[in-house]
């Protein structure tokens, strides 16, 4: 199982003991990690990252409608890193309520493309619900949105804020196919509020069925927050999809 977690998950340790924090993680049994605005950790992630043995093939950073000039500075700090793809995680939500907006959006993310190529950098979006709930031309925006974009760009499918958003999240999944590369997969009731998330295999998402969608794709556990502690959540989510894997993840 291709396994990830993201960092923000864990940002209170993170930003307490980076190192500490991952190599906790990678004591667990990850070998990936998708840190959260990687710029904002400086100088320490990558020692962090070697001293623990983890690699980060994704990172989440905002970077669609940046310069030309600050592009090339996220692009060339995240191969510095040995990151190859980069996900912008969030385009406010009254930018996914018309098809001339979404269209902007997707030109924006298709013109840092070519300048991520000149770094071996792919580049792609990851959907909250606000992409989700408005309609456009009968299609979500996200799915609108998808349409528009160059063939290298990716998706990076937040499955539990398209439940959030109204829609199907397996049925979403297969209508965007191959251009999702990644799934954030979590856990709770499918309501707005981010501390009713749970470790997987908790609450009422498909989440075993949602992993079997998806066999080619990197699968990184995520929780927004929650009420209980939450990299003990990280911890049984790990343990939960390593039994459906039959083994380490």
């Amino acid at each position: 199982m291709n396994l990830s977690v993201q960092l923000y998950t864990v940002r209170e340790l993170a930003q307490e003991d980076l190192a500490g924090t991952l190599q906790r993680l990678a004591d667990l049994g990850f070998t990936r990690v998708e840190p959260y605005s990687f710029l904002s950790f400086g100088d320490a992630l990558k020692p962090a990252l070697e001293a623990s043995g983890l690699v980060a093939p994704t990172t989440h950073q905002g970077f669609i409608g940046k310069s030309d000039a600050e592009l090339e500075q996220v692009f060339a700090a995240a191969t510095e890193l040995g990151i190859g793809t980069v996900i912008d995680p969030h385009v406010p939500a009254d930018r996914w309520q018309d098809a001339e907006s979404v269209a902007a959006t997707a030109e924006a993310l298709n013109h840092a493309a070519t300048i991520a190529a000149e770094h071996g950098i792919v580049v792609g979006y990851h959907n909250h619900a606000h992409e989700i709930t408005p309609k456009i031309e009968g299609r979500t925006a996200l799915e609108y949105f998808a349409g528009l974009l160059a063939e290298e760009v990716v998706l990076e499918v937040d499955a539990y804020w398209v439940a959030v958003g109204g829609e199907d999240p397996l049925q979403i999944l297969a209508n965007l196919g191959s251009r999702v590369v990644a799934v954030h997969i979590k856990d709770g009731p499918g309501t707005t509020e981010n501390k009713d998330q749970v470790a997987l295999g908790q609450g009422t998402q498909p989440v075993a069925e949602i992993v079997a969608a998806t066999p080619g794709c990197l699968h990184v556990i995520e929780l927004d927050d929650s009420r209980g502690d939450r990299f003990t959540a990280v911890a049984d989510s790990y343990a939960f999809l390593a039994s459906l894997d039959g083994g380490a993840a």
